[in-house]
């Protein structure tokens, strides 16, 4: 049961994703850009605690 839920889920969100794709695709890049600028925001907290660990803790 929770397989076929998983799969409904699934196919919901790609049915989503391809409907605001389609209906407003200036809208859907402006969520991809806003999804790789946190990705990349992500990504440079976390250089920025390996480094912190890599100087000791030092501020």
């Amino acid at each position: 049961m929770a397989v076929n839920a998983k799969k409904i889920a699934v196919y919901l969100v790609v049915v989503f994703v391809l409907y605001v794709i389609i209906t407003d695709p200036a809208k859907a890049a402006e969520y991809v850009q806003i999804g790789f600028e946190g990705i990349s925001d992500a990504a440079g907290a976390l250089g920025d605690f390996a480094t912190w660990v890599a100087n000791g803790g030092k501020s």
